[in-house]
């Protein structure tokens, strides 16, 4: 629009008759995904019958049937169309790629680094989704030839702290490790954190100094999102839908020892959980071993 066409000036038309005119094409438009990062807890291999299989957290990524990168492994998305929402989007995936459509999801962060895809300028909003997988029946998507679940790890590998006079600077190098069941697969990442605080400014980034076999930059995604998990595990009850409805408090201990990387003491979880779970009166059975009381969430706890 010229300054000097008064019959397109706001001023003198109505929205109405503004909007008839509006061409969208003024404006290069990005292409917008969705990408989903499915967890649960997924039983190791069992060495024999005295021995409990140990669980582990387990993320499902899709191994991509097409270009770009093709062969290497990605979390489950696709790109909102124009008429629905992003959560539309996202639970349509979701739905997709695992059969489910009424499981806890989460909206993580939206990435929007220009040249994160090959093909064109794409911004992704990441959803976090965490389901019993027990529930769980995978399905490839149309641009997947494979579905799986992988073993996910992070270990530390180095960690910096440098103190000046107006704050502080940590810097963290991470080597994520990501493995299917039958050990055919391995992927992995090293992701580099820093993390500034200079008064009551805090500012941080995420770089990826290597990656082997997962596409685009998920690994990235990967790493915010087991940041976030562990947050989260301690102040609210997130944790609690990677359960089955009835659970024993040792198998509960356990996915928050996964998640946190950190041993618990039996007694002392007990105590916290004390007020977001109730007895069922029911026993869980196993060869070799005592039968154990059955727990389920409180529905009358306080919200955390």
């Amino acid at each position: 629009m010229s300054h000097g066409d008064k019959a397109l000036d706001p001023v003198n038309i109505s929205e109405e008759e503004f909007l008839k005119t509006y061409d969208a094409g003024d404006y290069e438009r990005p292409s917008v995904t969705v990408d989903m990062l499915v967890f649960t807890i997924r039983s190791g291999e069992q060495e024999n019958y005295r021995k409990l299989a140990e669980p582990e957290l387990g993320l499902l990524l899709i191994r991509r049937g097409g270009h770009p990168y093709l062969g290497q492994w990605a979390l489950p998305g696709g790109f909102v169309s124009i008429d629905e929402s992003l959560e539309d989007a996202a639970r349509r995936e979701l739905q997709t790629e695992t059969g489910l459509d009424d499981i806890y999801l989460e909206q993580l962060y939206t990435w929007g680094d220009v040249g994160r895809d090959p093909r064109t300028r794409v911004i992704s909003c990441s959803y976090m989704a965490l389901v019993d997988s027990s529930e769980l029946e995978l399905q490839a998507g149309d641009d997947a030839s494979d579905a799986s679940w992988f073993r996910v790890e992070q270990k530390l590998i180095e960690e910096k702290r440098h103190i000046h006079e107006r704050g502080r600077v940590t810097e963290r190098r991470l080597q994520l490790i990501l493995s299917n069941e039958d050990e055919t697969e391995q992927l992995s990442a090293i992701v580099e954190t820093k993390e500034k605080v200079e008064g009551r400014v805090r500012s941080g980034s995420v770089e990826l100094l290597d990656v082997q076999g997962i596409a685009f930059d998920h690994a990235k995604i990967i790493h915010y999102a087991l940041e976030r998990l562990r947050s989260k595990i301690e102040y609210t009850d997130i944790a609690f839908n990677l359960m089955p409805e009835k659970f024993t408090l040792t198998a509960l201990q356990k996915v928050y020892e996964i998640i946190s990387g950190k041993k618990l003491l039996a007694a002392a979880f007990r105590r916290k959980m004390a007020d977001w779970v109730i007895e069922t009166g029911e026993y869980a059975s196993s060869a070799g071993h005592r039968p154990s009381r059955l727990y389920r969430l409180n529905p009358d706890r306080e919200t955390l």
